[in-house]
């Protein structure tokens, strides 16, 4: 279990964190054990697979456009695979090079393994002949906490 859920006081959820950050959240108060892992202790708490906050917090930030544009949000986004080959993901890459004004933003970028982002290197997919198998969407909140 390296993931811990954490919801709001309304069991809406918020985020993930490590059970470490979990304890250190049961510890001070601010959550409480909402679900757990059954016969599983870490000292006096039972390891906890979600937590609920104990006092609502306004997430205003969760009815946006959407998160910010991060590495890591990509490949989480595309579930860790490559968007030419299906393979395991290591890298983003730049569906408009970035050396042809691509931006780094959602709708420009895709996880991609090693190999298929040095073999498409400086060019479009069409160029590269190598069409995308899904296209490349902004997230939302929900999608990638459920993640």
């Amino acid at each position: 279990m390296d993931a811990v859920l954490v919801v709001n006081a309304d069991l809406g959820p918020l985020h993930r964190v490590s059970v470490k950050h979990a304890i250190r959240m049961l510890l001070r108060q601010v959550a409480e054990i909402h679900e757990a892992e059954p016969d599983r202790l870490i000292g006096i708490y039972p390891i906890p697979r979600v937590v609920r906050l104990v006092q609502y917090v306004v997430t205003k930030w969760r009815y946006t456009a959407g998160p910010a544009w991060s590495r890591s949000g990509v490949i989480n986004r595309d579930d860790g695979r490559c968007a030419y080959c299906g393979g395991h993901a290591t890298t983003v890459d730049h569906v408009m090079p970035r050396s042809r004004g691509g931006k780094n933003s959602w709708r420009n970028t895709v996880a991609a393994c090693g190999g298929c982002n040095q073999r498409k290197g400086d060019r479009t997919p069409a160029e590269a002949r190598m069409p995308l198998r899904f296209t490349p969407r902004v997230p939302t909140w929900a999608a990638l906490v459920a993640r």
